[in-house]
């Protein structure tokens, strides 16, 4: 797919140091999936892998129209190395992943059965929006792009998605490593042809990009505090080394009721959320955002990608939407050194105009797309506004003034701000008197680093003062916290790998490169508590077949998946067991793509914005398994359209007044094995 998009790379990345080789797989993936989305939620092409494997046969007559303006032959022979090095860097990534995937490959815990549901039943449907597994017959009211590309991707490969959702991980691991090389070195080639230097800036942004923590490693060296909820200063705690009870989680939820995130927790754990999902296409967005600052004329295909890759953002991560329309603006507003009334009034039309396509673009989501987010929280609104309650978007409520203590934010980014001021101070040499006046003095790579941490600074002060209201009480502010902070480390990483490339090149003095290193070595030791931890020490090779982890657990439930998988073709409602979020119940519907009358009510409750519909069909649930009058479980199976009947272990140990018989005159058993069997309704 890279090879097939790889004309169109080139035209759109001309000015790379790599030609912007690496994007290559990522505006395959991005095009293909896109398009096939659009025309199956259009119903002009179903999703099949025929249809699929013809998109891309089209794409490579565009490509090769595309490719008779480069000379192939010359652009090798003069980019080989960085092409080769590069694929290199994705290949060891994918490799990597997938051999620590291999020691715990299970789609099982967390959040996984959702995204794992999601993927099942894009991968059962002809026409989008998808049937949401969990809430008959309803469409899945959620950002699913991103898991509409592993279908896509599991479609081409015709592999099981058992195995593609530990390959799809891998893949993001090895694209997050060659596209911030890729990024690293073509930013430090704006500004200096230095080869070493050039080398080493990727290599440092990749680093602190994909396998980088926080500071907060610095607590395993010191006793546990004794509420894990509650943390205190680690000056305040007595030295020891404690690593074996340090716990990484800590490091991403440090800050009470929040959740503070970076790429190799997220890799470690494993959930193929939207966040995770979207990372390649954010590569791509910043690449493709650096070669415009240096371009002197933005055309109208150039507001097509960013609309469209913001488009994309909105129905994958919907909050990396806003988030990256913010840098926009200020890389439209700042890239000129000197503001003028007719830059202002350019910019702010090109910022119109890319917010009117970028809506376009995802139109047809939106049309079958019901927002959960009920508004727009104020932080520690005044009484008077409290007793208002909501105006327009914004909505005060009372005792809501949860902020970030500034000691515990330097635990988070105290070493990306630590190199970006004395990089600020020592290698730019600025002064605060005088700061303004000198700004536009900078070279342009100068200045784009200034407007990248700016925009990370602001992104990590936003949750301070607002939040996007969902429907936790106590957690309110956690998931803007999450989506804002995720973005600015990845830009915070990237600026990093170019602002120690120049103050390793000025030779700072000996104690400052000895705290540099101290600190660089916390946020450098945060992989190995992860993924010891998340993987037991890579004790136990078992593969990367993500179900077979339900073998052990419930061997004859795993046997009448795989047959449900293997037989039952569209998607029929299947009648299974409901229990609470993050536990093993809606098993059968998150591992097959059929969907069930209920799955986990508060994921149901946070996409629809009520909790009724989930308590009542829960009661219904039991009522279908336990109720003996023969009558309402007609009315209820009618009212459903249940056509499978799904009795295993989680079942019987739930329902105790289990009434199997009534099934066996409603239908006939098309599956047994031990206690699991499945009926088939009449």
């Amino acid at each position: 797919m890279g090879i097939i998009f790889l004309p169109l790379t080139l035209l759109i990345f001309s000015s790379y140091l790599d030609r912007g080789y690496i994007f290559s797989k990522i505006l395959a993936i991005l095009l293909l999936s896109y398009t096939i989305w659009l025309l199956a939620s259009l119903k002009i092409l179903s999703f099949t892998s025929l249809n699929i494997i013809l998109l891309l046969g089209l794409f490579l007559m565009i490509n090769l129209y595309s490719a008779r303006k480069f000379k192939f032959i010359s652009i090798f022979k003069s980019h080989w190395k960085i092409f080769l090095f590069e694929e290199f860097l994705f290949l060891a990534g994918l490799i990597f992943w997938s051999f620590i995937r291999a020691y715990e490959p299970s789609i099982h815990g967390l959040e996984k059965f959702m995204d794992f549901g999601f993927i099942n039943s894009i991968l059962r449907s002809e026409y989008f929006p998808p049937k949401d597994l969990w809430l008959t017959p309803e469409t899945i009211n959620y950002y699913y792009f991103g898991h509409l590309t592993v279908a896509v991707l599991t479609k081409l490969s015709f592999l099981n998605p058992t195995v593609t959702y530990n390959l799809m991980l891998a893949a993001i691991f090895g694209l997050t490593l060659s596209t911030s090389f890729s990024i690293g070195t073509s930013l430090y080639s704006f500004f200096s042809k230095n080869t070493s230097a050039i080398f080493l800036a990727g290599v440092l942004s990749t680093f602190l990009v994909t396998l980088a923590g926080n500071l907060q490693t610095i607590y395993a060296f010191f006793k546990n505090y004794p509420n894990p909820d509650l943390p205190v200063p680690f000056w305040q705690l007595e030295p020891m080394l404690n690593f074996s009870g340090y716990w990484y989680p800590n490091a991403t939820r440090f800050i009470p009721n929040t959740i503070h995130e970076f790429p190799i927790y997220s890799f470690v754990v494993s959930d193929l959320h939207g966040h995770v999902l979207n990372i390649p296409f954010v590569f791509l967005m910043i690449g493709f955002l650096i070669k415009l600052y240096y371009q002197t004329k933005i055309h109208f295909r150039d507001y097509l990608l960013i609309s469209g890759l913001l488009g994309v953002f909105l129905m994958t991560n919907v909050l990396d939407g806003p988030i990256y329309l913010i840098l926009i603006v200020l890389l439209l507003f700042f890239k000129q050194a000197k503001f003028s009334l007719n830059s202002i009034i350019s910019a702010s039309k090109q910022i119109f105009l890319i917010i009117i396509f970028m809506l376009f673009f995802s139109l047809p989501f939106w049309l079958a797309f019901k927002p959960f987010s009920s508004g727009i929280g104020v932080l520690c609104s005044p009484n008077f506004l409290t007793q208002i309650g909501r105006f327009g978007p914004l909505i005060f409520e009372a005792d809501h003034c949860a902020r970030s203590p500034f000691w515990m934010l330097l635990i988070l980014y105290g070493f990306f701000y630590f190199i970006f001021l004395t990089y600020l101070f020592k290698v730019l040499k600025l002064r605060i008197p005088n700061m303004l006046k000198k700004i536009p003095m900078l070279s342009p790579t100068d200045r784009l680093i200034l407007i990248f941490t700016l925009f990370a600074t602001v992104a990590i002060i936003i949750p301070e003062i607002v939040y996007v209201k969902d429907i936790y009480p106590g957690h309110y502010r956690a998931n803007t916290v999450f989506k804002f902070g995720y973005q600015a480390f990845i830009i915070l990483a990237i600026v990093s790998g170019y602002a120690i490339t120049r103050l390793i090149r000025i030779k700072p003095p000996i104690l400052y490169r000895l705290l540099s290193v101290f600190l660089f070595c916390l946020i450098a030791i945060y992989p190995y508590f992860a993924i010891n931890s998340y993987y037991n020490g890579l004790k136990n090779y078992q593969g990367l077949d993500g179900l077979s982890y339900l073998e052990t657990l419930y061997p004859s439930d795993y046997r009448a998946i795989l047959w449900l998988k293997e037989n039952i073709q569209g998607q029929p409602v299947i009648l299974e067991a409901q229990g609470d979020s993050y536990t093993d119940y809606a098993r059968v519907s998150s591992n097959t793509g059929l969907p069930t009358v209920i799955g986990w009510p508060v994921h149901e409750w946070l996409w629809r914005g009520s909790p009724e519909d989930g308590s009542k069909r829960s009661d219904e649930v039991t009522l279908l398994y336990e109720d003996q009058d023969l009558e309402q479980t007609k009315e209820l199976i009618k009212k459903y359209n249940i056509s499978l009947i799904f009795i295993g272990s989680l079942e019987r140990q739930k329902y105790i007044n289990l009434n199997e018989d009534k099934f066996i005159s409603l239908g006939k058993v098309i599956f047994r094995d031990n206690q699991t069997v499945v009926y088939q309704l009449n």
